[in-house]
């Protein structure tokens, strides 16, 4: 078993000193951004995790608060509840009791304060012949008696029907007053009715023998003037509008004459033959227009296909070069392998950036 010696300890200790030393440097040099920036990470990492160990310590407590907040409410929505039914409990109890053992009846001077002492009292008198009913305790006097109300009743209604009778013997005067005076309006009404009915006949058939007369007049002026005037003699200035002398009245014309009958087909004619005319130049632009659109797709398949064999030439030129090229790589490959024979491997390329020397 072999023994430390303190300088080989010693010789450890700086060893893994440098080494950690070295590690420290390489991280700041090969770190782009701390070699950039500056500044001590070390300390900034210290920081936020100091800044987190704080901030998580403070929402650790905020959420016991809160536990305990949530803990000591429910307790109290619990003892409330508990509360509210003991009160209750409590006044059942005392309600029942009250309504058991201590009613009102039941107390010593409840007589003296009995809401139903007079419903249950007896009335002065039963009857107008009752025994209690004496001289001394004057509760009946003249007109008094048990069968006053009936008896006013009876009188009262033999009132009401003797004052029934007499007005309706009144209103039956009035009636019958009233008819005599209707009926004698009536006929005065009538007379007047046909003395009206008369008067408005006899000015209706005369007001129609004028209205016919002056129909007749009427009638034989239309067919004077008919006869006379320009519709029956067929004059074509009737005919003439006053919006232009291009338009006529319509229900007054009576067609167009033989001149301008033959002006219309002389521009028909006129019209047809610049339809031929216009049909024809079409049909040599259509034809002008073929030929020309034959032309262009010839030439342009001529132009394809001399764009094919240029394409073909190409392609045969750019093969023969890349063969050619193709040969040469492979001689200057074949004498780079042999002047080139040690060839690096992948440890030669891991052994830079491995220190920050």
């Amino acid at each position: 078993m072999e023994v430390a010696l303190p300088r080989d300890l010693e010789q450890h200790a700086s060893l893994a000193k440098r080494r950690h030393a070295e590690l420290c440097r390489q991280r700041q040099i090969f770190n782009a951004r701390n070699r950039i920036v500056g500044g001590d990470t070390g300390a900034w990492d210290v920081q936020v995790h100091d800044q987190k160990i704080k901030e998580a310590t403070e929402k650790a407590r905020h959420e016991t608060f809160a536990a305990e907040m949530r803990q000591n409410d429910k307790i109290m929505c619990v003892l409330e509840d508990q509360e509210r039914r003991d009160r209750k409990n409590l006044c059942r109890v005392i309600s029942d009791f009250q309504q058991s053992f201590q009613k009102p009846e039941t107390r010593r001077e409840f007589d003296l304060s009995d809401p139903l002492v007079l419903k249950k009292d007896l009335p002065a008198r039963q009857s107008d012949n009752d025994i209690r009913n004496t001289i001394s305790g004057m509760q009946k006097f003249m007109g008094e008696d048990l069968n006053f109300h009936e008896r006013n009743a009876r009188i009262n209604q033999n009132r009401a029907e003797d004052f029934h009778t007499e007005t309706r013997l009144q209103f039956d005067e009035t009636a019958k007053h009233l008819q005599k005076l209707e009926s004698a309006t009536r006929k005065a009404v009538c007379a007047a009715v046909k003395e009206f009915n008369k008067n408005q006949a006899m000015e209706a058939a005369e007001k129609k023998k004028q209205e016919r007369k002056q129909e007749q007049e009427d009638n034989l002026s239309e067919i004077a003037n008919l006869l006379r005037g320009d519709l029956l003699s067929e004059n074509p200035q009737q005919a003439a509008s006053s919006f232009g002398p291009h338009r006529v009245v319509p229900d007054r014309w009576k067609g167009m004459t033989q001149e301008q009958l033959e002006q219309i087909r002389l521009v028909q004619k006129q019209q047809v033959q610049e339809k031929l005319r216009l049909q024809e130049e079409e049909r040599q632009r259509d034809m002008d227009w073929d030929q020309r659109r034959i032309q262009s797709a010839r030439a342009t398949l001529l132009f394809e296909r001399q764009q094919q064999r240029w394409q073909r030439d190409l392609s045969r030129a750019l093969d023969s070069s890349n063969l050619s090229l193709a040969k040469e790589q492979q001689l200057q490959k074949k004498y780079m392998n042999e002047v080139y024979a040690n060839q690096p491997t992948e440890d030669y390329f891991t052994q830079f950036n491995t220190t920050s020397r």
